[in-house]
């Protein structure tokens, strides 16, 4: 009999105990490496342990992101935190049942068969044994590895999963406690940068007397080479210090950047490393080629708080707490960045408002340790400010995505090559092609790292979603990984998923047109796979597909869909749009298919807080550069989605229970995007290609009609 694969979490984290603990206040902690970023992943993965154990979900208490306490789970990334963690917490519950049932029955003198557990309580025949988990806790061998073997519960049994029980994170984040910016520590000392403009950029001239009038109060500069913190137990000190030091700093060696370079277009004749996936190149011409190209430019995170971190170093140990996505990575990129021991360090999460992706908050931490090895004693709580938040995060990569594609004679695709030029969507230290920005700023700074990008076993960066969900009978992807981008990029929620999603879902539509079919029955008559056809019809349905319109009159209504990664949840969205001078998006539908969904409420919330996001993507945002980098440095300058603007949203889940669960997180944002790209075109009859959908390309596009 072979031996059960496990989730690579269980792999690189073998021992019982890393997982679970029965504590002595009679409840259950489980840990986890994956850690709480608004996704509802602590309440899920408790709903998770509770059924398993059959203990009530109030006696569950979760540990994320804790590295003396918890399984290095890596980052919290791609939507695998349900999949991969919950489904490492399911096997590992589901064990440790087996055994305390196991001491029970010795301890009663009886079958393992005849017990059963209810409330964490075992029952003999219906009747209380007066054992429970906890009396018979000690005698676990919990420093055992985990084996996968123990039969995990069916999925209509459960009684906690399934329900929308409320978030265990939010009261803390509703009431101020919860996030790293609002924890002050007794005797904190605040800390802002003077940021490196650049790679290579040196300092030459510091006028520490002037920064110490403006800033009028106690203050500590903290300098080594190109590396400078005020530090003052006033914030309002520190923060004056940091703004004055910008024009009391001089700095050489700095890298011009043209304008032209923000445009997607500029990548395409930059250096680049190609690659060539998937079918041979075809032999002989095209007979009927349809082709697109379409644009995303560079986004920021734009999270609603800029980054930040607590560290203290006291004894020679270093504590973190940090909002980042992954504590054992950082512990390990901080160890080899100052030159510690890694069992000097502790890294700890606390939350941080609002983040998909990989943003300063792990600068922020190196920045933090760094004046906290030169402050011994006293915690630092450095934060970024909002320019500098902007101007230094990495940022997801701009994107140049062409289809060409050939098409049989009744317009149906046969061959199909995707074609993209694009920065590297990941950066994360440790990754292999990311660093920790304040190294830069080093004396002897580390070399320059050569970028890479996710394979595709990974479910691939610029690669994201490339590979069409329809039947064609062969496919491939040129991609150009280009290698030195005039800005810092690195992972945003759903890496290159949304404009390849928005490139061939807005070309599915084309097709309809040109073969003179419905944009829905065209998509279904070459969608064989099963799952995906459903929702695509659901949608359509929901939406009142039939009563469409011929379109052209301004108002619009437009259909995507997409299997995010082509292996986590599905997702078909319709978008209702009016456009005049602008685009405005006034009812979103969406039917998703997530297999086995743990917390439906919180499912549905990612379902929507990912169309918001798509639809501030798709219509605004949109990283502006001049000669000394990111110009857009204020939400006046970066504007994002406001309240106002947030459209109707009817999200509903397929019932697919019997299915594993699928991750949910990124899977409605490509679909968002090219569902308001084809509403626009029905609207306006005419396609604008480029994101975003500013007045100015929509006032362009009217004037070709």
């Amino acid at each position: 009999m072979n031996a059960p694969v496990l989730p690579t979490s269980l792999v690189e984290n073998p021992r019982l105990d890393r997982w679970i603990a029965f504590l002595p206040d009679r409840t259950v902690r489980i840990a986890t490496g994956k850690v709480e970023i608004g996704q509802g992943v602590v309440t899920a993965i408790g709903q998770i342990a509770a059924d398993e154990l059959d203990v009530p979900l109030d006696r569950i208490v979760v540990l994320s992101g804790d590295t003396d306490a918890g399984p290095d789970e890596m980052y919290t990334t791609s939507s695998l935190s349900i999949e991969v963690s919950g489904g490492s917490v399911r096997l590992v519950c589901a064990e440790v049942r087996a055994k305390a049932i196991e001491r029970a029955a010795l301890r009663l003198n009886c079958s393992p068969g005849d017990l059963s557990i209810e409330g964490g309580r075992f029952v003999q025949n219906g009747a209380a044994t007066g054992q429970d988990y906890w009396s018979v806790a000690a005698e676990i061998d919990l420093s055992q590895d985990v084996t996968g073997t123990a039969p995990v519960k069916p999925a209509s049994s459960y009684t906690v999963v399934g329900q929308s029980v409320p978030r265990a994170d939010l009261p803390a984040k509703l009431s101020g406690a919860a996030f790293v910016h609002d924890v002050l520590p007794p005797d904190v000392l605040h800390a802002r940068m003077l940021r490196q403009p650049s790679r290579g950029a040196t300092l030459t001239a510091l006028d520490e007397t002037a920064i110490r009038r403006a800033a009028k109060g106690e203050l500590q500069i903290v300098r080594e080479a190109n590396f400078v913190a005020f530090v003052s137990p006033d914030e309002s000190v520190a923060q004056a210090a940091a703004v004055a030091a910008e024009r009391y700093a001089t700095w050489s060696n700095v890298r011009p950047i043209a304008p032209a370079e923000q445009e997607a277009t500029w990548l395409k004749d930059q250096p680049a490393e190609d690659r060539h996936i998937g079918a041979p190149r075809p032999t002989s011409p095209p007979k009927n080629l349809a082709r697109i190209t379409v644009s995303r430019p560079y986004v920021a995170h734009a999270s609603l708080a800029p980054s930040c971190a607590l560290v203290q170093y006291r004894d020679g140990h270093l504590t973190v707490r940090s909002h980042g996505q992954g504590m054992h990575p950082l512990r390990k990129n901080l160890a080899a960045a100052l030159n510690l021991p890694i069992e000097a360090i502790t890294a700890q999460h606390l939350h941080g408002a609002g983040c998909y992706g990989h943003n300063g908050a792990d600068d922020a931490a190196l920045d933090a340790a760094l004046v906290a090895l030169r402050v011994p004693g006293r915690w630092i709580r450095l934060q970024w400010r909002r320019e500098e938040e902007f101007a230094f995060e990495p940022v997801g990569p701009a994107m140049l995505v062409t289809l060409h594609v050939d098409l049989d004679d009744k317009g149906r695709p046969t061959d199909w090559t995707t074609e993209i030029w694009s920065a590297t969507h990941v950066q994360r230290p440790g990754s292999g092609s990311g660093y920790l920005l304040a190294t830069e700023a080093f004396a002897d700074p580390p070399p320059e790292v050569k970028p890479t990008d996710p394979p595709e076993a990974r479910g691939g960066g610029g690669t994201r979603n490339a590979v069409p969900i329809y039947d064609v009978q062969a496919h491939r992807i040129l991609h150009h990984l280009v290698l030195r981008p005039p800005v810092r990029t690195s992972a945003l929620r759903g890496l290159g998923a949304l404009p390849n999603v928005y490139a061939i879902e807005m070309l599915m539509d084309e097709l309809a047109a040109k073969a003179g079919e419905d944009p829905v029955a065209y998509r279904l008559s070459i969608l064989s796979e099963k799952r995906a056809r459903r929702i695509v019809e659901l949608v359509a349905e929901r939406a009142n597909w039939k009563a469409r319109g011929a379109g052209g009159s301004g108002r619009g209504l437009g259909l995507a869909m997409a299997r995010y990664k082509n292996r986590a949840a599905y997702a078909a969205v319709v978008a209702s749009v009016t456009v005049q001078e602008t685009v405005k998006v006034d009812r979103v539908w969406c039917v998703a298919d997530a297999g086995l969904v743990v917390n439906p409420d919180g499912a549905r919330n990612q379902l929507e807080g990912g169309i918001i996001q798509a639809v501030s993507w798709t219509l605004k945002e949109q990283v502006r550069l001049d000669a000394q980098g990111i110009a857009s440095r204020d939400w006046d300058s970066y504007p994002i989605l406001r309240f106002s603007e947030v459209p109707e949203m009817d999200v509903a889940f397929v019932d697919a229970a019997g299915n594993p669960p699928l991750g949910v997180g990124e899977c409605t944002v490509g679909p968002t995007a090219a569902a308001i790209g084809n509403a626009v075109a029905h609207a306006l009859g005419v396609r604008i290609h480029d994101m975003p959908l500013t007045r100015e390309r929509v006032m362009a596009a009217l004037l070709k009609t």
